[in-house]
């Protein structure tokens, strides 16, 4: 069977799974609306400001739309915010102290965290040289949440909770809601006063309801990724408490300045578009996931999360086992991008990541994650991670290229 072929029968195997993910979409569709009904969104909200960005209507608009699309007290949707890590890093320098510590639930973070935790580099203003202290619980090992240790870890400086939804470059099931609710209810039986922050990144819109709709204190995300609806140029968002989000804030711009400050450059319009497009993109993307996993479980790849597994974020991993089969992928992925189709992914030195990484990202938005895209780092074993896709078939075309260019590797 050659890999049209395969391709066709994953998508006759797939359409009940398809018709469900479009019944979220719906759901979620639904809700963005009527933020944008209750706060009566008009066209003269897409007009920008300049200078410091006082008084811009259309911003604090938006703010209260993703607020109540979030379900939080309030929002800040910033063009500033560099990349997700960046609005990371703000909502941490903005809730911890010296002598706090904070407490990782889900294993190690995202590499690119490591650096704004201290976990490498020196000097740099980590949160460990600002006299932070970070502790880590580490998963089971078959990759879950150690749910007994976590019931009796929180201690009395435990400022701060880091749930990272996603499972980043780590071969672990990323969080569905229900883990997050429970994982907040067993830090507030033992500290109340514990911040539950969850790195949102790659989960907005999976299911049909967010992190704070169950308790989260705060959280955080991109732009270019779920939230963006593959159109926002740049950005990133926090969503919570209204004070512990002005907090953050202060940190993007300055105290005393906050949420007030920051100029959009006349880019309302497609943020306020983005949010309107993202259950739907969102939707193809999930789709697209299904599709990968299905198809190269059949041809023998260990995936994650498994084909017919309900989706908790828009990556797919694919465990392919050594460097030639990852280039190979990245470079069919690349060849059948909309941009860049004739550039050959190489792996690189990036910021923020401890190993070399191959991407192929061939985006209209420069490192958008929410259009179709594939890396990972060269590193044992070898784990190639898909993400995003504005629709299923441009995944499945890509696919099928991927498919023989691995099995040739």
């Amino acid at each position: 069977m050659n890999s049209v072929e395969q391709l066709h029968e994953a998508e006759q195997a797939l359409l009940k799974i398809f018709s469900g993910i479009d019944a979220k979409v719906k759901q979620n569709l639904k809700r963005v609306l009527n933020a944008f009904r209750h706060h009566k969104v008009g066209a003269h909200h897409f007009t920008g400001v300049t200078g410091y960005g006082h008084d811009d209507l259309g911003r604090e608009i938006l703010d209260k739309v993703f607020a109540e699309v979030m379900g939080t007290e309030a929002a800040v949707v910033r063009v500033q915010f560099v990349s997700g890590t960046h609005a990371i890093a703000c909502a941490l320098f903005g809730t911890l102290r010296p002598g706090d510590e904070m407490l990782a639930v889900a294993g190690a973070p995202y590499d690119t965290l490591e650096e704004v935790i201290g976990l490498r580099g020196r000097d740099r203003g980590s949160l460990i040289d600002f006299g932070v202290s970070y502790r880590q619980l580490d998963l089971t090992p078959d990759g879950t949440i150690d749910w007994e240790k976590l019931s009796s870890t929180v201690k009395q400086n435990t400022r701060l909770v880091l749930i990272q939804r996603s499972c980043g470059y780590s071969w672990r099931p990323s969080l569905s809601i229900t883990d997050i609710e429970k994982i907040i209810y067993l830090v507030k039986q033992q500290n109340p006063d514990t911040i539950c922050f969850v790195d949102n990144c790659y989960g907005e819109f999976i299911e049909t309801q967010e992190p704070s709709h169950v308790g989260a204190d705060l959280m955080a995300g991109s732009l270019i990724k779920n939230p963006g609806g593959t159109i926002v140029n740049a950005g990133g968002y926090i969503a919570g408490r209204a004070e512990l989000v002005e907090s953050a804030a202060c940190r993007l711009t300055a105290p005393g300045i906050g949420s007030a400050g920051g100029a959009t450059f006349d880019q309302n319009r497609l943020l306020f578009q983005g949010l309107f497009l993202a259950p739907q993109m969102v939707g193809e993307a999930m789709k697209g996931t299904h599709l990968t996993g299905y198809v190269f479980d059949k041809l023998g790849y260990p995936v994650n999360p498994a084909p017919l597994a309900p989706r908790r974020d828009v990556i797919q991993a694919i465990k392919l086992g050594s460097p030639e089969k990852l280039i190979a992928f990245c470079k069919a992925i690349q060849s059948h991008s909309p941009i860049g189709s004739y550039l050959d992914p190489i792996p690189d030195e990036m910021p923020g990541y401890e190993s070399k990484v191959v991407m192929a990202g061939g985006t209209f938005i420069e490192g958008s994650t929410s259009e179709f895209s594939a890396d990972g780092p060269l590193r044992e074993p070898y784990v190639v991670y898909c993400q995003g896709g504005t629709h299923w078939t441009h995944v499945a075309i890509a696919l099928s290229a991927a498919m023989e260019a691995v099995e040739a590797a």
